[in-house]
């Protein structure tokens, strides 16, 4: 199976969870536009506890942390779709976009468009921010609009009871995991919640 994880805007959390799911499913992990460094995917490595997970290498890694059509043109690259292949394994994939969902990877498509062309189900993780309603709200009226296939919905921060609920009501997202404002991010942490999400993955 393969996963796309997104957000709802940049710095929400995608890595952090991305380890979590890759660690809850024994998963492999993969970045297919990396845009600046350090590269997510060396967080990732250094959150894992199990053995079986594998890190599959970027298909763009671009110099500037910028939108990846940003990034791309001051390289000198073109990111085309048909450009982007899976990597070869056997295992459940976790693949993390760059930035939010409709952040353009080139003058076409934006980055939500490598989960439908790798048939992939959706994680969107959401913080819980002042506005964050309408960001989530919107962002979850795309992918349903767009008819994209939506496993559920994260949240990531401090519990807000009331914005959690009105998402889930107008979303008819499942949540599949909660996470705390978190001191320290560890391999420990990662285990943690990778142990909460393997029942909503089943």
């Amino acid at each position: 199976m393969n996963y796309f994880v997104t957000a709802i805007g940049t710095d929400c959390g995608k890595t952090f969870f991305s380890a979590i799911l890759c660690e809850a499913l024994q998963a492999d992990y993969w970045k297919p536009v990396q845009a600046g460094l350090p590269r997510d995917a060396d967080t990732v490595k250094n959150l894992l506890s199990n053995s079986v997970s594998k890190i599959q290498p970027e298909t763009f890694i671009l110099n500037t942390q910028a939108s990846p059509h940003a990034a791309a043109r001051l390289d000198g690259v073109k990111i085309e779709l048909e450009n982007v292949k899976l990597p070869e394994t056997k295992n459940d994939l976790v693949i993390e976009g760059a930035g939010g969902s409709m952040v353009p990877i080139n003058d076409k498509d934006y980055v939500i468009a490598l989960a439908k062309r790798f048939d992939a189900e959706i994680i969107l993780v959401s913080n819980l921010y002042l506005g964050s309603i309408n960001h989530t709200l919107l962002t979850a009226y795309y992918l349903t609009s767009q008819k994209l296939r939506v496993k559920g919905i994260v949240f990531n921060g401090p519990a807000n009871t009331e914005s959690e609920t009105i998402i889930l009501k107008h979303t008819g997202f499942q949540c599949l995991l909660h996470i705390d404002q978190e001191s320290v991010i560890n391999k420990e942490v990662v285990v943690k919640y990778a142990d909460q999400l393997k029942n909503k993955m089943r």
